[in-house]
């Protein structure tokens, strides 16, 4: 069994895999690279092709009709035999000496009774022209240095949240509960990182700059202009985020761990709502509200705390006050994705 899956979901990734791929190399063959084609039309087949040919011990790989990048991470998982399961995206990379120290931890871990179910790290936003290079670390709200359980979890600002970029899973823990992103469907790796909280006992926290997050293309995901024009993704993602939270609902191990899936679920509502405010039409308002009258049909307590706090005035104001506010709200939004 190899110690690490990692997947690299990739379409038309011509242009900057190979730094990818790469950077992840260097873990040897403790580490297996899952390369999935999701039906590109560059030369994304060929290179993922040649890297298997090159290094067959480590680099498999996949090839399949598009799916989008959640069917991509589905087709990774399902092939993966490492022991931890990451994702890392084709335009993003790992530093090499915070990726040792990782693999290094995560031999160790295996040896402990009770397994390890989600390690977590920094992250830093590769911003395209930016001087300064934004790290997003956990020191003021996790343990160090140790296990933890949910129970010493702390408060988390609205700009800390555990992103994909954070946490690397233990993989049987997703495969056993049913784990399966929604195909041709953007802003999944929300729903990555969501779905699987909830089954989450033993946690790590690593404070080293791992995950190097690009952005900055002006066809990326989350560039502002595009998240727009995909609105009803990103509704769809935060609608499945609150099935989730929902289907949990009074099971939650402890009340921070409840309290965490509420501050992420109203993360999320926060960018839902304030795209669909810089819309600024009659549609968007009343998808908005929708969103909300969603949450309210699953889950009337939840609706009740998220209406009432910053986040939920914010996305429910309306008139020159709710303007305001919403660019009040956009800046938080900002801070916490990127938008470019």
């Amino acid at each position: 069994m190899k110690l690490l899956s990692v997947t690299i979901p990739s379409y038309n990734s011509e242009d900057y895999m190979r730094n990818c791929i790469d950077s992840l190399l260097t873990g040897g063959d403790e580490v297996e690279i899952l390369i999935v084609d999701d039906g590109s039309k560059d030369s994304t087949p060929q290179i993922a092709d040649e890297y298997q040919e090159k290094y067959p011990s480590i680099v498999r790989a996949l090839h399949q009709p598009n799916g989008g990048h959640g069917e991509a991470v589905n087709a990774g998982l399902r092939n993966a035999s490492g022991y931890f399961f990451k994702v890392v995206d084709s335009d993003d990379w790992v530093d090499q000496e915070a990726y040792h120290r990782i693999l290094r931890f995560l031999r160790e871990s295996i040896l402990e009774t009770k397994p390890l179910d989600m390690l977590i790290s920094n992250y830093v936003y590769e911003k395209q022209g930016a001087r300064h290079k934004k790290v997003i670390h956990y020191r003021s709200i996790l343990p160090e240095n140790r296990y933890f359980g949910w129970e010493e979890v702390g408060h988390f600002k609205t700009s800390q949240n555990i992103l994909m970029h954070s946490v690397i899973y233990r993989t049987k823990m997703l495969k056993d509960c049913a784990f399966e992103l929604p195909k041709h469907t953007f802003y999944v790796d929300n729903i990555f990182v969501y779905w699987p909280l909830p089954y989450v006992k033993k946690m790590y926290y690593l404070d080293v700059d791992f995950y190097r997050y690009f952005i900055g293309r002006e066809d990326q995901s989350v560039n502002e202009k595009v998240m727009i024009s995909r609105i009803d993704q990103q509704i769809r993602v935060n609608k499945k985020m609150i099935d989730i939270y929902a289907w949990h609902e009074g099971k939650f191990s402890c009340p921070q761990q409840e309290a965490y899936m509420q501050h992420y679920l109203e993360t999320i509502l926060l960018v839902t709502s304030v795209l669909l405010m810089k819309m600024d039409t009659e549609e968007a308002m009343v998808m908005r509200d929708d969103v909300w009258r969603y949450l309210n049909e699953k889950s009337p307590s939840a609706y009740q705390i998220l209406k009432h706090s910053v986040i939920g005035i914010v996305s429910n104001s309306h008139g020159k006050l709710g303007q305001k506010l919403t660019m009040g709200g956009y800046k938080i939004a900002q801070k916490w994705i990127g938008f470019n």
